[in-house]
């Protein structure tokens, strides 16, 4: 992303306060206007006291310092000139107040809407994105790379426009002064310019490679918390540990150069800001000794160089804040100029029939192995499907394709009768209930899990949807009830309860389509047969996809599909598939013989 780029987002997402910018800007000339006028009172004080002579002074402050006191007008004009200096000082102050108020305001809106467009971007990216995206990573352009943005947005935007400021403001008044000492005053200025700019470049390449280490410690962190359980259940603690610290070394290491890169500037950049005072203080005292220049013009002067020289010498941080902005502000934009998923129009139907049928379908993923060549299938609404297949069959890829997840390369898919590619998304996934193998619990309560996918529900419509589930035992039996609160990821909670949880959200939101992903692989067979048995109950009311490993979970399925290498190779019902030859039937003899073997140990252990 180029320059312009970055001030074109910057300016497209700063829309709406932009007018609290402008007044900042515009608090911070007034403020420095105020401020400007600090040294020239002071220049004619020391002047008129020095000289005692009112000529030395401006002819208004003289003629009210004579008004005041006719007798003795010095002491008068040295306490007007107080007057007006605490006056200019504090008017300086108020403005300072409202420049850094209407600043702070504008940036934390501004980095309140980046915040917002970004979660709102990563909810309608392609699922593609997320395949080859690092989660740490996102979150470390969610968090750190706005903080970043935030700190640019709220100081160092009027810091550039302070500094400009003082340049076309000061510089003239050190020439009304005294042009020869105003020369020696702005000799180094255009050096160390330079060289904070050259810092700038040489610090951006810095701040995006120590950037990038902290993403990538923020990653391994975020790894190992997530899955803890893992690491200690195999023992890796020491092994975690140990690329943690990798990590950490090399995010260190980077900051470190970081620092030392600040401190080499810091260096150079004193030692010319220094070498600029001592500059104008050995010029001007020199022709003061000559009386070539007043006291009062040597004050003025050293004053004004330093109101000069520090800002600009803030530049080399403000313009590393700016590299870090510019960085952070295209990781940003990396994610906002994503690809997202397109929208259609809502169908003006609440709720479809569930009629799903497919035509020479062809789908591969990013990496190009083709997963479907020509697959057609038609599964009736209300109709009850079986899918059995060997791992990497493409089960789990049908429904994603289903869901819109991914694009398909050719062919159709339709329910009830309309393109899927011409339904609106949102409406579509409300169609389908989804019950994973592993599913997915939020860190709230048992029931504000339940209602995801139903706000609305009522108490007793969640109770059904758990005694249908096999769950509303369990949960009861839990102090809270449905108020107990889950960990993240529903950590608390057995395999099993996850599984029946997951199931009755599902079933809560009554869809048109119901799919079940090998959602039954952590229950005990007794369990099992209970949820079937109220699936039994429901049957005709959703249109049901089974996914399952085992054959035990699809008795009640109406219709079986096997597929191989994504194609169907068998298609009818268990019993006439259990009579063919083929991979259905394989597993059907398994299935008994590991059923036979079960009862024997059953039988033998009684009689034991």
């Amino acid at each position: 992303m180029n320059k312009n780029n970055n001030i074109f987002v910057l300016w497209r997402i700063t829309r709406g306060q932009r007018l609290p910018y402008l007044g900042a800007l515009l608090g911070m000339v007034l403020a420095s206007l105020c401020i400007f006028a600090a040294p020239l009172l002071g220049k004619y004080a020391i002047d008129v006291v020095v000289g005692q002579d009112l000529d030395k002074g401006p002819a208004l402050l003289t003629d009210w310092a004579q008004l005041v006191s006719p007798e003795n007008p010095v002491p008068a004009f040295l306490a007007i000139v107080a007057l007006l200096a605490v006056a200019a000082t504090a008017i300086g102050g108020v403005f300072h107040f409202i420049r850094g108020r209407l600043a702070a305001l504008a940036s934390e809106a501004i980095v309140r809407q980046f915040r917002e467009a970004l979660y709102v971007r990563l909810h309608h990216l392609l699922a593609g994105f997320f395949d080859r995206a690092d989660t740490g990573d996102l979150v470390q352009r969610c968090s750190s790379d706005i903080e970043t943005l935030r700190v640019f947005l709220s100081t160092d935007v009027v810091e550039i426009g302070r500094a400009i400021v003082l340049m076309l403001v000061v510089t003239p008044i050190l020439f009304w002064l005294d042009a020869r000492l105003a020369w020696i005053s702005v000799c180094l200025l255009p050096l160390l310019v330079v060289f904070a700019y050259l810092f700038f470049v040489r610090v951006k390449q810095a701040f995006k490679a120590t950037d990038e280490a902290e993403g990538a410690m923020t990653s391994v962190l975020q790894e190992n918390l997530t899955g803890i359980r893992v690491v200690r259940a195999f023992a890796r603690q020491n092994c975690e540990i140990d690329k943690f610290a990798r990590h950490n070394r090399a995010f260190r290491d980077l900051n470190n150069r970081l620092i030392r890169l600040m401190g080499i500037y810091w260096g150079i950049s004193d030692l010319v800001a220094m070498t600029q005072v001592g500059m104008v203080l050995l010029a001007g005292a020199w022709w003061m000794m000559q009386g070539q220049l007043s006291v009062g013009t040597l004050f003025a002067f050293m004053t004004y160089v330093a109101m000069i020289i520090w800002p600009i010498r803030q530049l080399g941080r403000v313009l590393t804040n700016t590299g870090k902005a510019v960085i952070a502000l295209q990781r940003i934009d990396e994610i906002l100029g994503e690809e997202q998923e397109s929208e259609h129009d809502t169908p003006p139907i609440a709720r479809a029939k569930g009629d799903i049928r497919i035509e020479r379908l062809n789908f591969a993923y990013s990496d190009g192995k083709p997963i479907f060549r020509g697959l057609s299938l038609h599964i009736p609404a209300g109709q009850t499907l079986a899918i059995v297949g060997a791992p990497g069959s493409g089960k789990s890829t049908l429904i994603r394709l289903l869901l819109r997840l991914y694009p398909y390369a050719s062919g159709s898919i339709f329910l009830d009768d309309t393109e899927l590619n011409g339904l609106n998304r949102q409406w579509l996934r409300q169609q389908i209930g989804v019950v994973l193998q592993d599913p997915f619990l939020y860190s709230r309560s048992i029931e504000g899990n339940l209602m995801v996918g139903r706000p609305d529900a009522s108490p007793d419509q969640v109770q059904r949807a758990c005694i249908d589930a096999a769950v509303h035992d369990c949960v009861t039996g839990f102090p809270h009830g449905y108020d107990t609160q889950v960990g993240e990821r529903g950590v608390t909670l057995s395999g099993g309860q996850r599984q029946r949880l997951a199931l009755a959200r599902a079933l809560l939101k009554d869809p048109p389509i119901l799919v079940l992903d090998d959602s039954l692989s952590a229950v005990d067979a007794a369990t099992e047969l209970r949820i079937q048995d109220a699936l039994e109950q429901r049957k005709g009311r959703h249109t049901t996809i089974v996914i399952a490993h085992r054959l035990s979970s699809i008795r009640h399925a109406d219709r079986v599909i096997v597929l191989e290498d994504g194609a169907i190779v068998q298609d009818g019902k268990q019993s006439e598939l259990a009579a063919q030859p083929g991979l259905y039937r394989d597993l059907h003899a398994i299935q008994e013989s590991i059923d036979a073997g079960v009862a024997h140990d059953l039988v033998a252990g009684e009689m034991s």
